[in-house]
């Protein structure tokens, strides 16, 4: 064996050397990803107009002098989240307005409420709707469509587990009488706008919409459009007719849009549906929207469902006593029922 003094380097021992090192490049070109992100403290504020195939129309500056739409998109770190109408959020880039420029979402303010639904009632994936909305007006028709209680239901359920306050207005009252269809709902405290062709109620609706902002809802062909374009003048959303043979109406406003109301406040119309499904609702929620009922039921066993045929539910028991409004419990148990499928 033989042995290497200190001044001595074994043959290749150069080869041992880490600046002789060879590292690949970046096949891409670019810099190493971070899990920093910029602040963007510079951000502007705005509110979400409409959303369009990956586009944004937003308003910034909002009641300000220099008040104006720009068009955004979003930041690649938020692509995993929707952004809906009425979305408060943060943008960089150019927030100008002026033609041909792109700004930036790169932040979603929080929401005070969510909208939702799914595609039926046994998914529990939700869709969002419209954020950050306080009222909800539910437009149905006295006929022609005929009035459907049990899809009105629905979005009362919708409204309530969201926090949000419902309001309905029947429009055609020139074609049927609205009464024995507004009785369904005559304990739930609901206001209620009666409508007909050519008589728009602007002067009562426009308190309603002041100072809130109001998602409207409705199955298609119930004139929500046109009375969105009342309330609005020179709106122009897309309005049709009842298909003569089905009694259904046709999809015309095909996207959700917030609109500011003259009388102040903003309205968002939403496409018509022929379905809503609750899903992702959860049942607690409901019971929430009559804290009279809701005060009752703490009385109730653990489980209780609260329908009509629970065991020793403590509201079927108020009622027999006659110490709550048996209506207005039956309305509950129908929202329940509706949300039970």
């Amino acid at each position: 064996m033989s042995w290497l003094s200190d001044d001595e380097e074994p043959e290749g021992f150069d080869a041992w050397d880490e600046s002789d090192v060879r590292v690949r490049p970046n096949p891409k070109g670019n810099r190493p990803r971070t899990k920093i992100r910029p602040s963007h403290e510079g951000a502007v504020d705005g509110r979400v107009l409409s959303v369009d195939r990956g586009r944004y129309t937003v308003l910034v500056d909002e009641d300000g002098e220099h008040e104006r739409s720009i068009t955004a998109t979003r930041a690649r770190e938020l692509r995993d989240q929707a952004i809906v109408t009425g979305d408060r959020v943060d943008l960089v880039g150019d927030a100008s307005g002026e033609t041909g420029t792109l700004a930036r979402i790169v932040r979603i303010q929080p929401r005070t409420t969510l909208l939702r639904r799914s595609a039926d009632d046994t998914d529990e994936v939700e869709r969002v709707i419209v954020a950050n909305a306080d009222q909800l007006m539910v437009v149905v028709a006295a006929a022609d469509p005929e009035p459907r209680p049990r899809l009105v239901d629905r979005y009362l359920v919708a409204a309530y587990d969201a926090g949000i306050q419902p309001l309905i207005v029947i429009t055609k009252t020139d074609l049927a009488d609205p009464g024995p269809f507004l009785a369904n709902f005559a304990a739930l405290e609901v206001p209620v706008v009666r409508s007909a062709r050519g008589a728009w109620p602007l002067d009562e609706l426009a308190p309603l919409l002041a100072g809130h902002t109001t998602v409207a809802v409705g199955h298609s062909g119930v004139g929500k459009s046109t009375l969105v374009n009342e309330l609005v003048p020179g709106t122009d959303r897309a309005t049709g007719a009842v298909n003569a043979v089905t009694g259904r109406g046709r999809h015309t406003s095909s996207s959700t849009v917030s609109l500011r109301v003259p009388s102040g406040g903003w309205i968002i119309d939403t496409p018509g549906v022929r379905s809503f499904g609750l899903g992702h609702v959860d049942p607690a929620n409901i019971l929430r929207g009559f804290p009279d009922l809701a005060a009752v039921a703490e009385d109730c066993p653990r489980g209780c469902t609260h329908l009509a045929d629970a065991p020793d539910c403590a509201l079927n028991e108020a009622v027999e006593r006659g110490t709550l409004d048996a209506a207005r419990v039956d309305s509950l148990q129908r929202l329940l029922s509706s949300l039970a499928g």
